[in-house]
């Protein structure tokens, strides 16, 4: 049997901030998730020891959003060196590729 070849995958530039903004937008609402948690619990647990009823508004506003936003900045910026990186990397293994061909 004849060695089966593959070609290589092309790979594309523009579908770079198309992975990066869905893999920031995730990990921005796994962030927000955790974090209101956190901080539901952290201001149940503080109106408990102080006897007074928790304001929940605070959780979102002080807590899960400026933390949610912070995540989001640091995200984008990982996720584009990564996929940039990426990309080069398939770049020149496919012109790799194609030269030995």
């Amino acid at each position: 049997m004849p060695p089966v070849q593959t070609l290589p995958i092309k790979p594309r530039w523009y579908l770079i901030p198309a992975r990066a903004l869905i893999v920031t937008f995730l990990i921005t609402l796994l962030s927000f998730a955790m974090s209101l948690l956190f901080g539901i619990l952290g201001l149940v647990i503080r109106s408990r020891l102080h006897g007074i009823h928790p304001n929940m508004t605070l959780a979102y506003r002080h807590i899960a959003l400026p933390v949610a936003a912070f995540a989001a900045a640091i995200a984008l910026i990982a996720t584009t060196i990564l996929e940039i990186r990426s990309y080069r990397q398939t770049k020149t293994l496919a012109q790799i590729a194609k030269s030995s061909q």
